[in-house]
């Protein structure tokens, strides 16, 4: 049990000190591969008041396009199971929307929207709705026959069954979606950075790197992977806190 319990933390460290010797005994040049001990003096080296403010903003974004993706997905995805018509009509369009490279596309954003908050939000909200929109869908579809046909016989209405019936049941697909979107969010915040933008960690990594810091870009890299990581757990406590029935027995 204790091994289970504490292998991924000893697997990191012991991949964090493979990487600090390798760099040493290698004698990598810091703009190749800097080692963890050179990016922790870079992360340290850097002030506190720049942290905040690339962090808000990158955060800001993410965030706002995140909850417009849930407030948009999951009524469309309500509308797809209900609806075979809807289903076929707009689900290739959905595929189309999700198969584009948004890289390639967020120029063309930022140039219609202007270079506000507006096409990043965007530009966050195309890359993160979509594994919402399957994920609840595919949960409203998987509810058993059972329940609906106990729940038409007691002539509850066709509201009263989606959400008494089948977004329960769906639950479990919805936050695993939301799980995966929300560090999809902050690397939609981050692309929308890298087009255009004067401030936000996805700017202050190209900054960086096109001044040959590497060791201040990649202390930016572990500073979104820690929001990731934050942002994944806080999803997961809320659905801990919200619906503990709907996890495994063994993560209540």
């Amino acid at each position: 049990m204790l091994l289970d319990r504490f292998a991924p933390p000893l697997t990191f460290i012991a991949l964090i000190l493979i990487w600090e010797g390798a760099a040493r005994l290698f004698a990598i040049p810091s703009f190749l591969l800097p080692s963890p001990s050179a990016i922790l003096q870079a992360l340290l080296a850097t002030r506190l008041s720049v942290w905040v403010g690339h962090i808000w903003a990158t955060l800001r974004v993410a965030l706002m396009g995140y909850a417009l993706a849930i407030i948009v997905s999951v009524p469309l995805a309500v509308a797809l199971a209900s609806s075979r018509f809807l289903s076929r009509t707009l689900y290739p369009l959905l595929v189309v929307v999700q198969s584009t490279p948004i890289v390639a596309v967020a120029p063309i954003i930022v140039v219609t929207l202007g270079a506000s908050d507006l096409p990043r939000v965007v530009i966050t909200f195309l890359i993160a709705f979509f594994p919402v929109v399957v994920s609840t869908v595919t949960g409203l579809l998987a509810t058993p026959d059972e329940l609906i046909e106990l729940s038409r016989s007691l002539r509850a209405s066709r509201a009263r069954e989606i959400l008494y019936v089948r977004l329960p049941f769906a639950l479990p697909h919805l936050f695993a979606a939301m799980k995966i979107s929300t560090t999809l969010a902050v690397i939609g915040a981050v692309v929308a950075e890298f087009v255009a933008a004067e401030n936000g960690l996805g700017f202050f990594i190209a900054f960086s790197t096109s001044f040959f810091k590497i060791p201040t870009a990649f202390a930016g890299l572990v500073v979104l992977v820690t929001i990731s990581l934050i942002l994944f757990r806080l999803v997961g406590l809320a659905q801990k806190l919200l619906a503990p029935w709907s996890l495994p027995k063994s993560q209540r």
